[in-house]
């Protein structure tokens, strides 16, 4: 038994630390591609906080490098090993600690499931509204680490605006309280917000305290077809210059929508070039589904089909939630993240498509329409260096293309491992010192998630 692995043992049960190679080599990366992973020396799966603070200061003492990991759905490496690290696992702290329905809040551990949470609320008439594509599986503290957005954006808004307050390990082991548990509050400066899409580099959360909001009548969804995606973008622009805002507004390339059909048998309509679905959950969603349609329909829309009820709704919102598991059939796949203004994502699209053309390879898109977040997929096979060498090259030219656009290289996924050389094309020299400069006074040694970020 090395050093290490006796140091922890003295704060952690025996379940809780793990040195099996089978086990560790499994906790080296997230579900990023073209991010390189380490080999852990140990990985820990503490269940308090006391247990996290006595890693912390056991890294600190001994210069070992610390990297935070939930459920590792990530796609951007922010969660890969480095060499000799100790990979902490945050997924046994998985407790709703408090549901305040008379405050609309919920204090949670960090390895909650975020559909869990939100099924806690709904039992009370409340609701949690960031919703990531991996909602099922992907953590609150992974949400919280990345800054997570979801399909419902549009009108509810990402991780950032639900998160009222935290508690956090630092790296020295001490225990931060940030935040507050009112709805307001403006006492100093905002570390909540920092902390929030930090990516593990300042800190490990291991409480939150959320904001919750009364749950929405069921959404009615409509499905909007168009010969090609300027149209459909123009339709997009149009529902938000006439003042509607969507529960949710999502948009499907040719490429996704074939995907879908081809794993899961939807039915969607293969002849369509771009397939909008736009939902309403307000008392007057029948008038505002009808409204959107006649101006799908202005736009070109050759085909709008509104749903039924709501399980036809629902299996509308599913085939859009199951597109980036589709995408993935057709080989190796590299996910973006770039989000331009709404009014220029026609342009996004057209661009990525001749990109795709350029470089010979399929790339799919969904975006998350209602608010510009676009996500290429690029698809590749990773036996071929060639393809490999041109997936890298238009993963490339689409982080060009979306800061050219008035763009950012990530909208929901974090910069992680795969785009920390863009983060700097986009903040700039002084936004960039500064930022390493803020992580230097949480991080002195450089222990935490180091390589990430910057």
């Amino acid at each position: 038994m090395d050093e290490l692995t006796e140091r922890l043992l003295k704060g952690l049960p025996e379940s809780a630390v793990t040195v099996d190679p089978e086990v560790t080599a499994s906790y080296r990366h997230d579900m990023a591609g073209f991010c390189a992973a380490g080999a852990p020396a140990v990985v820990v799966f503490p269940s308090t906080v006391e247990e996290v603070q006595h890693v912390l200061r056991t890294a600190t003492e001994l210069r070992v490098p610390v990297v935070p990991q939930g459920a590792r759905t990530g796609l951007s490496g922010a969660a890969n090993a480095v060499d000799g690290c100790i990979v902490l696992s945050l997924v046994r702290m998985d407790r709703i600690l408090e549901l305040d329905v008379v405050n609309r809040i919920a204090v949670v551990e960090p390895g909650v499931v975020n559909a869990e949470l939100s099924r806690a609320a709904a039992e009370h008439g409340l609701a949690y509204p960031p919703d990531p594509s991996s909602w099922e599986s992907c953590t609150i503290g992974g949400n919280i680490g990345t800054g997570a957005g979801g399909l419902c954006c549009v009108k509810y808004g990402v991780t950032s605006e639900y998160v009222l307050g935290l508690d956090v390990v630092l790296a020295d082991g001490r225990l931060l309280r940030t935040g507050r548990r009112t709805a307001k509050g403006v006492a100093g400066y905002d570390l909540t917000r920092l902390f929030v899409g930090s990516e593990g580099t300042l800190g490990v959360v291991v409480r939150a305290v959320l904001a919750l909001r009364p749950a929405p009548a069921p959404q009615l969804a409509l499905v909007a077809e168009f010969a090609d995606t300027d149209s459909a973008c123009a339709a997009v622009c149009a529902v938000s210059e006439a003042g509607f805002v969507p529960s949710l507004m999502e948009l499907m390339d040719a490429v996704s929508v074939r995907a879908v059909n081809r794993m899961a048998r939807m039915g969607l309509p293969e002849s369509t070039q771009a397939l909008l679905l736009v939902a309403f959950d307000g008392p007057e969603r029948l008038r505002e589904l009808a409204e959107v349609g006649e101006l799908c329909r202005s736009a070109g829309a050759t085909e709008v089909v509104p749903a039924e009820d709501q399980a036809e709704s629902e299996l509308l919102l599913a085939a859009r939630r199951l597109a980036l598991t589709a995408l993935d059939t057709l080989g190796t796949t590299m996910v973006d993240d770039v989000a331009v203004p709404r009014s220029r994502m026609a342009e996004m699209m057209t661009g990525v498509a001749a990109i795709a053309e350029r470089c010979g390879l399929t790339i799919g898109m969904v975006c998350h329409a209602g608010d510009g977040n676009t996500h290429p997929i690029v698809a590749f096979d990773a036996a071929d260096p060639d393809q490999v060498a041109r997936a890298a090259e238009s993963f490339e030219a689409i982080m060009a293309l979306g800061l050219e656009l008035g763009g950012t290289i990530t909208g929901e996924h974090g910069v992680g491992l795969l785009k920390r050389d863009w983060l700097a094309r986009e903040l700039g020299p002084v936004g960039l010192e500064l930022q390493k400069q803020m992580k230097g006074l949480f991080d002195p040694l450089g222990i935490l998630n180091p390589g990430k970020l910057f």
